[in-house]
């Protein structure tokens, strides 16, 4: 048994037992990570099989995304010669469309065409012998080969070329979102109304919550992980994701630097604080909740408010305050009533 710290705390208190339903509750390691499901089901067989089918989905994403495996889709897309049309399973083809997409909307504060940049960073893998912070010329020429613009997706024959021989996607910033938004339409396949999904810290939440008011996540100060800042009320459907690097990064020259890149600049974001994405779908709010980050604090705020479909929290570490887009108005509530730790099995 084990405790993690999450940019948000989801809200799995603990309930006494339902008059027609049960809790059933699992987790499993899947993309680096834990993923957390409890359901409310009569029956607890159709329950932990629900679960079971989630993992299952969760894992066959895994299977595609992950550039850690050599045998997945993207790994193989990533290693193919420039100007060679890789086929790929549609879903992935309809995915990597969905984040060229985003990348537009977001003026590329949002690229998993990183690859490049991830390389010149050393971001992956041992740092080498005096591997300190990347030249201009280097990250000149990595971000020379970043970008969606170095990938043709053919639609129709569920295709993708590589155009450049540095440039390769990763899935860091949409795949967790992706896979948990598969688990959500993999329970609901199989009947369950009322569930909590929790993925690494990013939530999830099915219908209403069975016996209290409503779903609820805390969001933590971004230097005080154990510090709970405000609380927010989910509706059934919606999905809650924190990106900051208060926990994450890497050493470089005497100085920590976020694992987070700017993709239009090739450099690393500077911890300002963290931004909490809302949204009706899981991949939304992890990709926004990445490229929110990427713009800063009052960018991020003026986004939202131009885009009410979302809602956006953002709190500055200078000063711990919370501010937040108009349409999370009655979704706040204050102070978080929940622990600050998330107890998980695995």
């Amino acid at each position: 048994m084990r405790y993690l710290l999450f940019g948000l705390f989801a809200a799995f208190p603990t309930m006494p037992a339902l008059t027609s339903h049960d809790w059933v509750e699992r987790s499993a390691y899947l993309m680096g990570t834990t993923l957390r499901i409890r359901v409310a089901a009569a029956d607890r067989t159709e329950a932990t099989d629900a679960i079971e089918y989630a993992f299952r989905e969760v894992a066959r994403w895994e299977g595609h995304l992950s550039t850690w495996r050599p045998d997945s889709e993207l790994s193989r897309l990533n290693a193919a010669s420039p100007g060679v049309a890789v086929p790929l399973p549609r879903s992935l083809t309809h995915a990597l469309l969905e984040a060229r997409r985003w990348s537009l909307r977001t003026e590329r504060a949002f690229d998993p065409a990183v690859g490049a940049l991830i390389d010149a960073w050393h971001l992956r893998g041992p740092r080498p012998t005096g591997g300190g912070v990347p030249s201009s010329p280097a990250i000149d020429s990595a971000l020379a080969a970043s970008g969606f613009r170095h990938f043709s997706v053919d639609s129709a024959a569920s295709t993708v070329t590589r155009l450049h021989p540095d440039a390769w996607l990763d899935a860091g910033g949409f795949g967790k979102g992706l896979a948990l938004r598969a688990a959500g339409r993999a329970l609901e396949e199989l009947g369950i109304t009322n569930a909590i999904l929790d993925f690494g810290g990013q939530i999830l939440v099915l219908g209403p919550a069975p016996s209290v008011a409503s779903w609820t996540i805390s969001v933590a100060h971004p230097e005080r992980r154990h510090d709970p800042v405000l609380t927010v009320r989910l509706r059934d459907g919606q999905s809650a994701a924190t990106t900051s690097i208060s926990e994450r990064g890497v050493d470089i020259d005497g100085h920590r630097l976020g694992h987070v890149l700017d993709p239009r600049t090739g450099r690393p974001v500077t911890g300002w604080g963290s931004v909490t994405v809302v949204a009706g779908d899981p991949l939304v709010a992890d990709v926004l909740s990445t490229a929110l980050f990427v713009m800063g604090p009052d960018r991020a705020l003026e986004w939202a408010g131009r885009h009410p479909e979302v809602g956006v929290v953002v709190i500055r570490s200078a000063t711990g305050t919370p501010q937040w887009s108009p349409s999370l108005d009655a979704a706040i509530v204050g102070g978080s009533p929940f622990p600050s730790q998330i107890e998980t099995t695995g």
